[in-house]
């Protein structure tokens, strides 16, 4: 996926949850706008640097938007609009191979009390992709999910479930935005709820992939799958 074209800078604070204060590099401090409902734990520190994207839109309020942190080893992916489109690009371009051979593809369909947020079909048959933004590291250097009690998360898995107990196929799909990680666990510290579902699903048959990205101020790209653990 290639993003709009970058607007680096330093950030010296994030607050309110969806605000956050940058110095540019011309040394002019603004607010952007930070596309992120979670914690984003283990993604900010003052002073590290970042990159932005510019509005063109005179009615937006906020004409920056927080794209992506960097913690001096890697960028990271921050902006949670973008992971469903990353899915949707890879699943496209078969990079996924879990989910190959499809020749629907429809977003956002709802599903008893939710909306999954990728269906595939062909002839007949149906995948529903449920998409999760992951951005936690932890202190032993796993990726973990979520970043903070996610009901809504919860929510999902319970459909995910519902649906395989139907025996339609389910799968989660963990799109990991940064490079410092090499693992997946759900945290069980953050959201036990969230951790014992995400577990029964993978026994009942809901498939868990989580899958990596290789992640530039330019372009983001799915790239790998990596070991999913529970511990």
């Amino acid at each position: 996926m290639q993003l709009p074209p970058p607007v680096k800078g330093i950030i010296h604070k994030r607050y309110k949850r969806f605000l956050c204060d940058i110095e540019l590099e011309n040394g002019e401090v603004i607010t952007a706008h930070t596309a992120n409902t979670g914690s984003m734990k283990s993604c900010w520190e003052p002073g590290w640097k970042v990159s932005l994207s510019k509005s063109s839109n005179p009615k937006r309020k906020l004409a920056y938007s927080l794209e992506l942190t960097h913690n001096g080893l890697t960028w990271i992916g921050v902006n949670t609009a973008r992971p469903n489109s990353l899915a949707q690009e890879a699943i496209e371009k078969e990079i996924i191979p879990e989910l190959k051979g499809y020749t629907s593809l429809k977003r956002e369909v709802d599903v008893g009390e939710s909306r999954i947020d990728i269906l595939l079909e062909k002839n007949g048959d149906k995948c529903f992709v449920e998409v999760k933004n992951v951005t936690l590291k932890d202190s032993d250097g796993l990726a973990r999910f979520p970043d903070s009690v996610s009901e809504r998360g919860q929510k999902h898995l319970c459909e995910l479930i519902n649906l395989k107990e139907q025996g339609i196929r389910a799968v989660m799909l963990f799109i990991i935005q940064r490079e410092d990680v090499d693992k997946f666990a759900p945290a069980y510290e953050i959201d036990p709820e969230y951790a014992l579902l995400l577990k029964e699903a993978q026994e009942i048959g809901v498939e868990i992939l989580p899958y990596q990205c290789k992640m530039n101020e330019n372009e983001i790209i799915v790239n790998k799958r990596i070991p999913l653990v529970f511990e």
